[in-house]
């Protein structure tokens, strides 16, 4: 694939969001970024992303939520864009409870960061 990888991530730690922005910087993708899920939807309006990062526990509006909100959209091409949870409670959810949910894969906290380039790249 030619060209920066459009990454949109959904998460309201700064910490977090400014640690994987980098690493992801580092491997070709363009970054944008939304505290929680109403930015997000906002977003979606004027632009295409090519993978979604999605915290679900966000203050507003939850990745639970958003994400429910984002694969009922008219447009096909965002409501299918690939969503991919972060939360610190995964072990609490299976990958089915992720997908039941509208998400395509999901990321335990703390991030492993090799993991994480290496489902962004797969699912761009």
């Amino acid at each position: 694939m030619s060209g920066k990888i459009k990454v949109l991530i959904a998460e309201d730690s700064s910490v977090i969001l400014n640690l994987t922005k980098k690493i992801l910087e580092f491997q070709n993708c363009e970054i944008f970024s939304a505290k929680n899920g109403h930015v997000v939807l906002e977003m979606l309006e004027t632009s295409d992303y090519q993978v979604i990062l999605m915290d679900i526990n966000m203050p507003g509006m939850d990745g639970i939520e958003c994400t429910g909100q984002i694969r009922k959209l008219a447009d096909s091409k965002k409501a299918n864009v690939p969503i991919i949870a972060i939360t610190g409670n995964a072990r609490n959810y299976s990958l089915e409870e992720f997908k039941a949910q509208g998400f395509t894969d999901f990321l335990q906290k703390p991030l492993n960061f090799d993991v994480l380039v290496e489902k962004v790249k797969a699912l761009a």
